[in-house]
Protein backbone atom coordinates (compact mmCIF):
# COMPACT_ATOMS: atom_id res chain seq x y z
CA UNK A 1 0.00 0.00 0.00
CA UNK A 2 1.44 3.48 -0.76
CA UNK A 3 0.85 5.99 1.27
CA UNK A 4 0.76 10.08 0.05
CA UNK A 5 0.69 13.22 1.86
CA UNK A 6 -1.14 16.17 -0.03
CA UNK A 7 -1.91 19.55 0.49
CA UNK A 8 -5.80 20.59 1.57
CA UNK A 9 -8.27 21.84 1.66
CA UNK A 10 -10.60 18.71 0.79
CA UNK A 11 -13.99 18.71 -1.29
CA UNK A 12 -16.24 18.25 0.33
CA UNK A 13 -17.27 14.78 -1.26
CA UNK A 14 -13.64 13.58 -0.62
CA UNK A 15 -15.03 9.51 -0.21
CA UNK A 16 -13.53 7.07 1.59
CA UNK A 17 -12.63 9.32 4.35
CA UNK A 18 -11.16 8.50 7.97
CA UNK A 19 -10.37 10.20 11.03
CA UNK A 20 -8.61 9.34 14.14
CA UNK A 21 -10.77 9.55 17.63
CA UNK A 22 -9.40 9.39 20.80
CA UNK A 23 -11.43 7.65 23.45
CA UNK A 24 -14.62 9.55 24.63
CA UNK A 25 -13.38 12.56 22.32
CA UNK A 26 -15.88 12.35 19.31
CA UNK A 27 -14.26 16.37 17.62
CA UNK A 28 -17.02 18.81 17.63
CA UNK A 29 -17.26 18.99 13.86
CA UNK A 30 -18.59 15.44 13.56
CA UNK A 31 -21.64 15.59 11.45
CA UNK A 32 -24.80 15.17 13.83
CA UNK A 33 -25.95 11.94 11.95
CA UNK A 34 -22.26 10.17 12.08
CA UNK A 35 -22.44 11.09 15.68
CA UNK A 36 -25.72 9.26 16.59
CA UNK A 37 -24.51 6.28 14.56
CA UNK A 38 -21.26 6.02 16.11
CA UNK A 39 -23.07 6.29 19.38
CA UNK A 40 -26.01 3.80 18.15
CA UNK A 41 -22.97 1.38 17.50
CA UNK A 42 -21.18 1.73 20.93
CA UNK A 43 -17.77 3.37 19.22
CA UNK A 44 -16.05 4.74 21.58
CA UNK A 45 -12.69 5.52 20.54
CA UNK A 46 -11.04 2.39 22.05
CA UNK A 47 -7.52 1.61 20.30
CA UNK A 48 -8.69 -0.27 17.60
CA UNK A 49 -12.04 0.24 16.95
CA UNK A 50 -13.61 1.47 14.15
CA UNK A 51 -16.85 2.77 13.07
CA UNK A 52 -18.05 3.42 9.49
CA UNK A 53 -21.08 5.40 8.18
CA UNK A 54 -22.35 7.34 5.13
CA UNK A 55 -23.57 11.19 4.77
CA UNK A 56 -25.12 13.16 2.25
CA UNK A 57 -22.86 15.86 1.06
CA UNK A 58 -23.71 18.59 -1.68
CA UNK A 59 -25.91 15.83 -3.03
CA UNK A 60 -23.14 12.96 -3.14
CA UNK A 61 -22.61 10.03 -1.08
CA UNK A 62 -19.71 10.28 1.28
CA UNK A 63 -18.27 7.15 3.08
CA UNK A 64 -16.43 8.34 6.24
CA UNK A 65 -14.76 6.23 8.96
CA UNK A 66 -13.76 6.50 12.56
CA UNK A 67 -10.62 4.88 14.18
CA UNK A 68 -10.52 4.85 17.82
CA UNK A 69 -6.65 5.94 19.06
CA UNK A 70 -7.51 5.10 23.08
CA UNK A 71 -7.20 7.54 25.49
CA UNK A 72 -4.70 10.72 24.96
CA UNK A 73 -2.78 10.37 27.66
CA UNK A 74 -2.24 6.40 27.76
CA UNK A 75 1.02 4.98 28.41
CA UNK A 76 0.86 2.31 25.64
CA UNK A 77 -0.08 5.34 23.16
CA UNK A 78 1.77 4.86 20.20
CA UNK A 79 0.73 1.04 19.92
CA UNK A 80 -3.17 2.46 20.40
CA UNK A 81 -2.27 4.76 17.40
CA UNK A 82 -0.65 1.52 15.35
CA UNK A 83 -3.85 -0.20 16.28
CA UNK A 84 -6.20 3.11 14.66
CA UNK A 85 -4.38 3.10 11.49
CA UNK A 86 -4.40 -1.37 11.34
CA UNK A 87 -8.17 -0.74 12.03
CA UNK A 88 -8.76 1.33 9.33
CA UNK A 89 -6.85 -0.82 6.66
CA UNK A 90 -8.41 -4.37 7.92
CA UNK A 91 -12.08 -2.18 7.12
CA UNK A 92 -10.66 -0.82 3.79
CA UNK A 93 -8.24 -4.01 2.69
CA UNK A 94 -11.01 -5.64 0.63
CA UNK A 95 -13.49 -3.30 0.30
CA UNK A 96 -13.98 -2.03 -3.80
CA UNK A 97 -12.31 1.01 -2.47
CA UNK A 98 -8.68 2.25 -4.31
CA UNK A 99 -7.72 4.88 -2.23
CA UNK A 100 -8.50 6.41 1.38
CA UNK A 101 -8.00 9.83 2.55
CA UNK A 102 -7.05 10.31 6.54
CA UNK A 103 -7.70 13.92 8.04
CA UNK A 104 -5.64 14.72 10.81
CA UNK A 105 -7.03 18.43 10.00
CA UNK A 106 -7.53 19.93 13.82
CA UNK A 107 -6.08 17.24 15.44
CA UNK A 108 -3.32 17.29 18.42
CA UNK A 109 -1.49 14.55 17.02
CA UNK A 110 1.96 15.01 16.74
CA UNK A 111 4.24 14.41 13.92
CA UNK A 112 5.80 10.81 15.78
CA UNK A 113 1.93 10.53 16.50
CA UNK A 114 0.57 10.41 12.53
CA UNK A 115 4.00 8.04 11.64
CA UNK A 116 2.75 5.42 14.46
CA UNK A 117 -1.15 5.52 12.70
CA UNK A 118 0.32 5.12 9.19
CA UNK A 119 3.15 2.46 10.31
CA UNK A 120 -0.30 0.35 11.78
CA UNK A 121 -1.80 1.11 8.57
CA UNK A 122 0.82 -0.29 6.09
CA UNK A 123 1.83 -3.27 8.19
CA UNK A 124 -1.66 -4.42 8.27
CA UNK A 125 -2.42 -4.08 4.30
CA UNK A 126 0.30 -6.70 3.83
CA UNK A 127 -0.64 -9.93 2.39
CA UNK A 128 1.71 -12.43 0.42
CA UNK A 129 -1.51 -13.44 -2.40
CA UNK A 130 0.88 -14.92 -5.10
CA UNK A 131 0.42 -18.70 -4.54
CA UNK A 132 -3.54 -17.79 -4.27
CA UNK A 133 -4.66 -18.45 -8.25
CA UNK A 134 -8.51 -18.28 -7.42
CA UNK A 135 -9.16 -15.47 -5.16
CA UNK A 136 -12.71 -14.21 -5.79
CA UNK A 137 -12.62 -10.57 -7.05
CA UNK A 138 -14.31 -9.24 -3.27
CA UNK A 139 -11.22 -11.42 -1.82
CA UNK A 140 -8.76 -9.09 -3.37
CA UNK A 141 -6.89 -6.42 -1.70
CA UNK A 142 -8.63 -3.41 -3.77
CA UNK A 143 -6.87 -0.50 -1.46
CA UNK A 144 -3.75 0.95 -3.03
CA UNK A 145 -3.25 4.40 -1.15
CA UNK A 146 -3.64 5.62 1.89
CA UNK A 147 -4.22 9.56 1.36
CA UNK A 148 -2.43 11.53 3.99
CA UNK A 149 -4.16 15.32 4.80
CA UNK A 150 -3.66 17.54 6.97
CA UNK A 151 -0.73 16.09 8.85
CA UNK A 152 1.04 18.35 11.15
CA UNK A 153 4.87 19.54 10.08
CA UNK A 154 8.00 16.98 10.66
CA UNK A 155 5.36 14.48 10.09
CA UNK A 156 6.28 12.87 6.39
CA UNK A 157 10.27 13.04 7.79
CA UNK A 158 8.79 11.19 10.54
CA UNK A 159 7.02 8.70 8.44
CA UNK A 160 10.17 8.26 6.11
CA UNK A 161 11.66 6.61 9.33
CA UNK A 162 9.29 3.90 10.12
CA UNK A 163 8.55 3.22 6.54
CA UNK A 164 12.25 1.84 6.35
CA UNK A 165 11.13 -0.06 9.22
CA UNK A 166 7.60 -1.18 7.86
CA UNK A 167 9.89 -2.01 4.48
CA UNK A 168 12.13 -4.67 6.82
CA UNK A 169 8.81 -5.89 8.86
CA UNK A 170 7.48 -6.56 5.31
CA UNK A 171 10.75 -8.47 4.24
CA UNK A 172 10.76 -10.98 7.01
CA UNK A 173 7.11 -11.42 6.27
CA UNK A 174 7.89 -12.55 3.05
CA UNK A 175 10.95 -15.02 4.32
CA UNK A 176 8.67 -16.87 6.80
CA UNK A 177 5.74 -17.33 4.47
CA UNK A 178 7.58 -18.23 1.19
CA UNK A 179 7.15 -22.15 1.45
CA UNK A 180 10.68 -24.72 2.10
CA UNK A 181 10.94 -25.48 -1.72
CA UNK A 182 10.96 -21.68 -2.40
CA UNK A 183 13.34 -20.43 0.07
CA UNK A 184 16.34 -22.46 1.34
CA UNK A 185 19.87 -21.77 2.74
CA UNK A 186 20.82 -20.35 -1.49
CA UNK A 187 17.72 -18.49 -1.82
CA UNK A 188 17.39 -17.05 1.23
CA UNK A 189 21.02 -15.54 0.92
CA UNK A 190 20.05 -14.47 -3.12
CA UNK A 191 16.61 -12.83 -1.75
CA UNK A 192 18.66 -11.02 0.90
CA UNK A 193 20.99 -9.98 -1.70
CA UNK A 194 18.66 -8.68 -3.87
CA UNK A 195 16.84 -6.23 -1.46
CA UNK A 196 20.33 -5.18 0.32
CA UNK A 197 21.24 -4.12 -3.51
CA UNK A 198 22.33 -0.64 -3.22
CA UNK A 199 21.77 0.25 0.36
CA UNK A 200 25.15 -0.14 1.74
CA UNK A 201 25.21 -2.99 3.33
CA UNK A 202 27.89 -5.22 2.37
CA UNK A 203 26.91 -9.18 1.56
CA UNK A 204 29.18 -12.01 1.72
CA UNK A 205 28.89 -15.53 2.35
CA UNK A 206 30.43 -18.50 3.61
CA UNK A 207 30.03 -21.80 1.78
CA UNK A 208 29.68 -25.55 3.04
CA UNK A 209 33.76 -25.61 2.11
CA UNK A 210 34.53 -22.65 3.99
CA UNK A 211 32.73 -23.53 7.25
CA UNK A 212 33.79 -26.91 7.18
CA UNK A 213 37.60 -25.22 7.10
CA UNK A 214 37.31 -23.10 10.16
CA UNK A 215 35.93 -26.16 11.77
CA UNK A 216 31.90 -25.64 12.09
CA UNK A 217 31.07 -29.58 12.94
CA UNK A 218 27.91 -28.55 14.87
CA UNK A 219 26.06 -26.35 12.14
CA UNK A 220 27.68 -29.49 9.24
CA UNK A 221 26.18 -32.06 11.18
CA UNK A 222 23.07 -30.39 11.08
CA UNK A 223 23.22 -29.80 7.01
CA UNK A 224 24.24 -32.89 6.79
CA UNK A 225 21.43 -35.05 5.81
CA UNK A 226 20.03 -32.58 3.38
CA UNK A 227 21.33 -32.23 -0.68
CA UNK A 228 20.10 -27.97 0.08
CA UNK A 229 23.80 -26.46 0.40
CA UNK A 230 24.52 -24.93 3.97
CA UNK A 231 25.23 -21.15 4.21
CA UNK A 232 26.33 -18.41 6.33
CA UNK A 233 25.04 -14.95 5.38
CA UNK A 234 27.17 -12.34 6.80
CA UNK A 235 25.91 -8.73 6.73
CA UNK A 236 27.68 -5.59 7.35
CA UNK A 237 25.98 -2.38 8.15
CA UNK A 238 28.69 0.75 9.19
CA UNK A 239 26.38 3.72 10.00
CA UNK A 240 28.01 4.59 13.27
CA UNK A 241 31.65 5.77 14.33
CA UNK A 242 34.84 4.49 11.83
CA UNK A 243 36.47 1.44 13.51
CA UNK A 244 33.88 1.58 16.07
CA UNK A 245 32.67 -2.22 17.25
CA UNK A 246 29.97 -3.24 15.78
CA UNK A 247 26.80 -4.96 17.99
CA UNK A 248 26.20 -8.70 16.65
CA UNK A 249 22.51 -9.83 15.54
CA UNK A 250 22.69 -13.65 14.86
CA UNK A 251 19.92 -15.68 13.50
CA UNK A 252 18.90 -19.27 13.62
CA UNK A 253 17.96 -19.76 9.70
CA UNK A 254 16.78 -23.86 9.20
CA UNK A 255 14.52 -23.20 5.86
CA UNK A 256 12.88 -26.46 6.82
CA UNK A 257 12.80 -28.83 10.07
CA UNK A 258 11.78 -31.93 9.60
CA UNK A 259 13.82 -32.97 13.14
CA UNK A 260 16.54 -35.09 11.08
CA UNK A 261 16.45 -38.59 12.66
CA UNK A 262 14.06 -37.74 15.74
CA UNK A 263 11.56 -37.11 12.96
CA UNK A 264 9.13 -34.99 14.02
CA UNK A 265 5.51 -36.10 13.76
CA UNK A 266 3.74 -35.16 10.48
CA UNK A 267 1.02 -33.09 12.18
CA UNK A 268 1.72 -29.32 11.54
CA UNK A 269 5.31 -30.05 10.57
CA UNK A 270 4.34 -28.03 7.34
CA UNK A 271 4.75 -25.49 9.75
CA UNK A 272 8.41 -25.94 9.71
CA UNK A 273 8.87 -23.51 7.11
CA UNK A 274 9.12 -20.94 9.61
CA UNK A 275 11.85 -22.41 11.61
CA UNK A 276 13.93 -19.44 10.04
CA UNK A 277 12.48 -16.45 11.99
CA UNK A 278 15.29 -15.61 13.82
CA UNK A 279 17.25 -15.18 10.92
CA UNK A 280 14.60 -14.00 8.59
CA UNK A 281 14.38 -11.17 11.61
CA UNK A 282 17.92 -10.28 11.35
CA UNK A 283 17.40 -9.77 7.65
CA UNK A 284 14.80 -7.71 7.72
CA UNK A 285 16.21 -5.53 11.05
CA UNK A 286 19.11 -5.33 8.28
CA UNK A 287 17.20 -4.11 5.74
CA UNK A 288 15.56 -1.62 7.61
CA UNK A 289 18.43 -0.34 9.49
CA UNK A 290 20.19 0.54 6.22
CA UNK A 291 16.71 2.18 4.37
CA UNK A 292 17.12 4.12 7.43
CA UNK A 293 20.54 5.30 7.42
CA UNK A 294 20.92 4.53 11.08
CA UNK A 295 23.72 5.98 12.96
CA UNK A 296 25.09 2.36 14.45
CA UNK A 297 27.62 -0.06 13.19
CA UNK A 298 25.55 -3.51 13.03
CA UNK A 299 26.64 -6.72 11.51
CA UNK A 300 23.42 -9.45 10.97
CA UNK A 301 24.66 -13.19 10.60
CA UNK A 302 22.47 -15.76 9.42
CA UNK A 303 23.63 -19.39 9.81
CA UNK A 304 21.27 -21.01 7.26
CA UNK A 305 20.52 -24.97 6.72
CA UNK A 306 18.05 -27.50 6.11
CA UNK A 307 17.20 -30.31 8.88
CA UNK A 308 16.53 -33.65 6.75
CA UNK A 309 16.46 -37.26 7.70
CA UNK A 310 18.36 -39.03 4.32
CA UNK A 311 20.80 -41.77 4.68
CA UNK A 312 23.79 -39.42 5.21
CA UNK A 313 22.01 -37.55 8.10
CA UNK A 314 23.23 -37.44 11.56
CA UNK A 315 22.57 -39.65 14.31
CA UNK A 316 21.26 -39.46 17.62
CA UNK A 317 24.51 -40.43 19.75
CA UNK A 318 26.92 -38.79 17.21
CA UNK A 319 29.52 -36.54 18.69
CA UNK A 320 30.66 -33.19 17.08
CA UNK A 321 33.28 -31.02 17.19
CA UNK A 322 32.10 -26.82 17.38
CA UNK A 323 34.57 -24.64 16.01
CA UNK A 324 35.10 -23.61 19.36
CA UNK A 325 36.66 -26.65 19.75
CA UNK A 326 34.10 -28.18 22.50
CA UNK A 327 32.58 -30.95 21.38
CA UNK A 328 28.75 -31.97 21.71
CA UNK A 329 27.18 -35.37 22.52
CA UNK A 330 23.92 -35.10 20.07
CA UNK A 331 20.71 -36.57 21.86
CA UNK A 332 17.69 -35.29 19.55
CA UNK A 333 18.97 -34.27 15.72
CA UNK A 334 16.11 -32.10 16.25
CA UNK A 335 17.43 -29.91 19.01
CA UNK A 336 19.60 -28.58 15.46
CA UNK A 337 18.96 -24.99 16.06
CA UNK A 338 21.94 -24.55 19.15
CA UNK A 339 24.01 -26.47 17.29
CA UNK A 340 23.32 -23.56 13.90
CA UNK A 341 24.01 -21.11 16.39
CA UNK A 342 26.98 -22.16 18.29
CA UNK A 343 29.41 -22.37 15.51
CA UNK A 344 27.49 -18.84 14.40
CA UNK A 345 28.23 -17.24 17.32
CA UNK A 346 31.57 -18.19 17.72
CA UNK A 347 32.42 -17.32 13.90
CA UNK A 348 30.98 -13.75 14.86
CA UNK A 349 32.77 -13.23 17.55
CA UNK A 350 36.50 -14.49 16.17
CA UNK A 351 35.22 -12.38 13.05
CA UNK A 352 33.95 -8.87 14.52
CA UNK A 353 34.92 -8.88 18.33
CA UNK A 354 31.17 -7.47 18.64
CA UNK A 355 30.39 -5.04 21.22
CA UNK A 356 27.57 -7.12 22.00
CA UNK A 357 25.60 -10.37 21.01
CA UNK A 358 22.18 -10.89 19.99
CA UNK A 359 20.87 -14.13 18.94
CA UNK A 360 16.98 -14.70 17.47
CA UNK A 361 16.06 -18.08 17.21
CA UNK A 362 12.56 -20.23 16.82
CA UNK A 363 14.37 -22.68 19.26
CA UNK A 364 12.09 -24.58 21.71
CA UNK A 365 8.86 -25.31 21.55
CA UNK A 366 9.09 -24.82 25.48
CA UNK A 367 9.01 -21.79 25.22
CA UNK A 368 5.64 -21.19 23.74
CA UNK A 369 4.18 -23.62 26.75
CA UNK A 370 5.71 -21.00 29.18
CA UNK A 371 5.11 -17.96 27.19
CA UNK A 372 2.24 -18.47 24.97
CA UNK A 373 2.21 -16.15 22.04
CA UNK A 374 2.35 -13.21 24.19
CA UNK A 375 6.13 -12.62 24.65
CA UNK A 376 9.49 -13.86 23.65
CA UNK A 377 11.82 -14.97 25.69
CA UNK A 378 15.25 -12.97 26.80
CA UNK A 379 17.96 -14.78 28.39
CA UNK A 380 21.11 -13.15 28.65
CA UNK A 381 24.42 -12.69 31.17
CA UNK A 382 24.17 -8.98 31.46
CA UNK A 383 21.51 -7.19 33.16
CA UNK A 384 22.53 -3.74 31.16
CA UNK A 385 21.72 -5.58 27.99
CA UNK A 386 18.74 -7.45 29.12
CA UNK A 387 17.01 -4.14 30.70
CA UNK A 388 17.90 -2.21 27.11
CA UNK A 389 15.91 -5.39 24.82
CA UNK A 390 13.34 -5.46 27.42
CA UNK A 391 12.23 -1.72 27.17
CA UNK A 392 13.07 -1.83 23.25
CA UNK A 393 10.64 -4.54 23.36
CA UNK A 394 7.61 -2.87 25.18
CA UNK A 395 8.66 0.17 22.66
CA UNK A 396 8.37 -1.10 20.27
CA UNK A 397 5.37 -3.80 20.45
CA UNK A 398 7.43 -7.13 20.18
CA UNK A 399 7.54 -7.78 23.64
CA UNK A 400 9.55 -9.96 25.75
CA UNK A 401 9.56 -11.52 28.76
CA UNK A 402 13.43 -12.96 31.07
CA UNK A 403 13.87 -15.63 31.92
CA UNK A 404 16.13 -17.17 34.56
CA UNK A 405 19.73 -19.31 34.03
CA UNK A 406 22.34 -20.37 36.13
CA UNK A 407 24.73 -23.05 37.19
CA UNK A 408 21.83 -25.54 38.46
CA UNK A 409 20.36 -25.22 34.89
CA UNK A 410 23.46 -25.24 33.52
CA UNK A 411 24.88 -28.54 34.87
CA UNK A 412 21.34 -30.53 33.06
CA UNK A 413 23.43 -30.70 29.97
CA UNK A 414 26.74 -32.37 31.11
CA UNK A 415 27.51 -35.38 28.77
CA UNK A 416 29.18 -38.08 30.69
CA UNK A 417 31.00 -39.31 27.14
CA UNK A 418 31.94 -35.07 25.41
CA UNK A 419 32.03 -31.66 26.43
CA UNK A 420 28.39 -31.33 26.71
CA UNK A 421 24.65 -32.61 25.71
CA UNK A 422 22.57 -31.14 22.86
CA UNK A 423 19.75 -31.32 25.09
CA UNK A 424 18.94 -31.88 29.10
CA UNK A 425 15.44 -33.03 30.23
CA UNK A 426 12.18 -32.22 29.25
CA UNK A 427 11.74 -29.57 32.39
CA UNK A 428 13.41 -26.21 31.58
CA UNK A 429 14.02 -26.91 28.19
CA UNK A 430 14.22 -23.54 27.24
CA UNK A 431 16.45 -22.77 29.87
CA UNK A 432 18.50 -25.56 29.07
CA UNK A 433 19.35 -24.34 25.43
CA UNK A 434 20.28 -21.02 26.40
CA UNK A 435 22.45 -22.54 28.57
CA UNK A 436 24.08 -24.30 25.92
CA UNK A 437 24.57 -21.19 24.02
CA UNK A 438 26.10 -19.51 26.92
CA UNK A 439 28.74 -21.81 26.53
CA UNK A 440 30.08 -20.14 23.15
CA UNK A 441 29.95 -16.64 24.30
CA UNK A 442 33.28 -15.18 25.49
CA UNK A 443 33.92 -14.24 28.68
CA UNK A 444 32.95 -10.57 28.92
CA UNK A 445 30.81 -10.16 25.80
CA UNK A 446 27.38 -9.36 26.88
CA UNK A 447 24.91 -11.56 24.90
CA UNK A 448 21.38 -11.94 24.83
CA UNK A 449 19.20 -15.10 23.55
CA UNK A 450 15.47 -14.21 22.19
CA UNK A 451 13.76 -17.53 21.60
CA UNK A 452 10.96 -16.07 19.47
CA UNK A 453 9.10 -20.03 18.56
CA UNK A 454 5.96 -18.52 19.50
CA UNK A 455 5.37 -14.64 18.27
CA UNK A 456 7.05 -14.99 14.63
CA UNK A 457 3.64 -16.89 13.53
CA UNK A 458 -0.06 -16.30 14.19
CA UNK A 459 -3.21 -17.88 13.58
CA UNK A 460 -5.58 -15.52 13.93
CA UNK A 461 -5.07 -11.64 13.74
CA UNK A 462 -2.95 -9.20 15.71
CA UNK A 463 -2.83 -6.03 16.07
CA UNK A 464 -0.88 -5.31 12.86
CA UNK A 465 -0.93 -8.09 11.24
CA UNK A 466 -3.38 -10.67 9.38
CA UNK A 467 -3.05 -14.36 10.34
CA UNK A 468 0.46 -15.59 8.96
CA UNK A 469 3.46 -14.42 9.77
CA UNK A 470 4.04 -11.49 12.04
CA UNK A 471 7.56 -10.11 11.16
CA UNK A 472 8.52 -10.57 15.10
CA UNK A 473 11.83 -9.44 16.24
CA UNK A 474 12.66 -6.69 13.16
CA UNK A 475 10.88 -3.66 15.36
CA UNK A 476 12.40 -4.99 19.33
CA UNK A 477 16.06 -4.93 17.15
CA UNK A 478 15.50 -1.80 15.29
CA UNK A 479 13.90 0.14 18.65
CA UNK A 480 17.44 -1.32 20.56
CA UNK A 481 19.90 0.31 17.90
CA UNK A 482 17.54 3.50 18.06
CA UNK A 483 17.62 4.06 21.93
CA UNK A 484 21.02 2.36 22.97
CA UNK A 485 23.47 2.71 19.93
CA UNK A 486 21.95 5.89 18.35
CA UNK A 487 21.92 7.93 21.26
Amino acid sequence: MQIEFVAGPLAANTSPLARIVDQAALPGDLDPVLVESARAARFTGKAGQAHEGFLNRDGSIVRIALAGAGESGAKDRPAALERAGAALTAKFLTSGEGKLTLDFTGTKLSASDVASVLLGARLRAWRYDIYRTKLSEDQKPSLKTLQVVGAPEGAEAAWAIESALAEGVEFTRELVTEPANVIYPATFVARAKERLAGTGVNVRVLGRDEMAALGMGALLGVAQGSVREPQLLVMEWNGGPAGGKPTAFVGKGVTFDTGGISLKPPAGMEDMKWDMGGAGAVAGAMLALAKRKAKANVVGICGLVENMPDGNAQRPGDVVTTMSGQTVEVINTDAEGRLVLCDAITWTQKEFAPSAVIDLATLTGAMIISLGHEYGGLFSNDDTLAGQLLAAGEAAGDKLWRQPMGPAYDKLIDSPIADMKNVGPREGGSITAAQFLLRYVEKGTPWAHLDIAGMVWANKPGQTWDKGATGYGVRVLDRFVRDNLEG
